[in-house]
């Protein structure tokens, strides 16, 4: 039996990155951090349900990261109820071995700095970086796993790169990351996730314990995690085809009930389609019937030309989306929530945006992984999860750096 490395995840959301790690069967979540509620109570209910994981109500923590002190030592408060702190859990365990996690994505997306009118310069989330190294810093674990958006290789908020920033913070208190996170972006469709996703895994050694930090982490990226990549990249039919067809209501009886698609009998919970009016149904047909016959007239162009058509205004960005099905699906995103025009399902029959199964599908999470919430919470969630399959691969190759402590 393998030894169990024991982990603290922050920033954890509905817990893509724990869930990969604990597939393994190589570590123990000792403790984990989150502060919004539908995320916590999915994670506590699946660390109970899947993992046998009895005190997890405790050990998933809803919190605010920002407030150091009582995230260590434990709070009493009106918003957040009351917690034992970091510490407990620390010294419960007699230390732990890593952290992972990451500060939500949206200050540093690309997508999301050309939205907001001051480019997210004035986003506090542009800094809760400082809190993770923070917490690096006081757990001092052996090494860190700290996952991010691509957008963050760009991101200047106050004219110094987020990325310079982030290597001076864990160098200043004894970890060494890759010189160029560059070479730290992967791709989770080469590890078996049927979506294209670009990620920064940094990793983060700690000095004091490793001789070579260096050369473990050029082994790490160049070697130890590739090796987990798979030969084929596997499709979105692939992922989400088997899946019972919803298929669409004309009439008017059902639509005044905000219901447009069957809800097929199915053993696996959330594949239930939502709502679509008339008018988005026969665009979703068209753009379906487009990808489906091999026509492909609609580029962005001509789609913009029928949102005009449809919808009686111009649109500076590109509205809609059919998922390919003969390739990965494009990253799955938080606008989910929202609304589903840029991942309309393929199949002209079914005229609907994907469910909240086949997003969790396309994010590589298990049938049997509970979302609990809302509709929006679950969309949500998977948006801005790490693919736990992603997780899997990223948890195997640190575990054989781990081994050479």
């Amino acid at each position: 039996m393998c030894r169990k490395y024991k982990l603290i995840d922050l920033f954890a959301g509905c817990g893509g990155l724990t869930e990969g790690f604990l597939q393994t069967g190589k570590y123990k979540e000792a403790a984990a951090v989150e502060w919004l509620a539908p995320q916590v109570r999915t994670l506590r209910h699946r660390l109970k349900s899947k993992w046998k994981e009895d005190d997890a109500e405790e050990r998933v923590m809803r919190f605010d990261i920002q407030r150091e002190e009582e995230l260590f030592k434990g709070w009493k408060d009106t918003e957040f109820g009351e917690g034992r702190g970091l510490d407990y859990f620390i010294q419960k365990e007699n230390g732990i071995d890593l952290i992972i996690g990451g500060p939500p994505c949206q200050a540093y997306s690309v997508a999301g700095r050309v939205r907001d009118e001051n480019g997210m310069k004035d986003d506090y989330r542009n800094y809760l970086f400082e809190h993770y190294l923070y917490a690096v810093n006081r757990c001092r674990p052996k090494l860190f796993v700290f996952e991010n958006v691509p957008g963050i290789l760009s991101a200047a908020p106050a004219g110094i790169p987020i990325t310079q920033l982030i290597k001076k913070g864990f160098e200043s208190i004894g970890y060494t990351v890759t010189p160029d996170l560059r070479n730290a972006v992967v791709n989770a469709s080469d590890y078996g996730v049927p979506q294209n996703r670009n990620r920064v895994v940094i990793v983060g050694i700690d000095r004091q314990i490793f001789t070579n930090p260096e050369q473990m982490l050029k082994q790490f990226y160049e070697k130890l995690l590739p090796q987990y990549q798979c030969e084929k990249k596997k499709t979105v039919e692939q992922a989400i085809g088997d899946l019972p067809k919803c298929m669409p209501l004309f009439d008017e009886e059902h639509h005044k009930k905000k219901i447009s698609h069957t809800t097929p009998e199915c053993s696996i919970t959330w594949h239930i389609p939502r709502y679509s009016n008339l008018r988005d149904m026969d665009t979703f047909r068209i753009l379906e019937e487009d990808v489906a016959s091999g026509a492909r007239v609609y580029d962005s162009k001509k789609i913009s030309e029928l949102y005009e058509k449809k919808i009686g205004s111009k649109s500076p960005i590109h509205r809609y989306h059919v998922l390919e099905p003969n390739e990965p699906s494009t990253t799955i995103i938080a606008h989910l929530y929202k609304d589903g025009n840029r991942f309309i399902h393929y199949d002209p029959a079914q005229q609907r945006t994907i469910t909240v199964r086949e997003a969790a599908r396309l994010q590589s999470f298990p049938d049997d992984f509970e979302f609990i919430g809302s509709r929006g919470n679950a969309y949500q969630m998977i948006g801005n999860a790490v693919p736990p399959q992603l997780a899997n691969a990223i948890a195997k190759a640190v575990y054989e750096l781990l081994e050479e402590a």
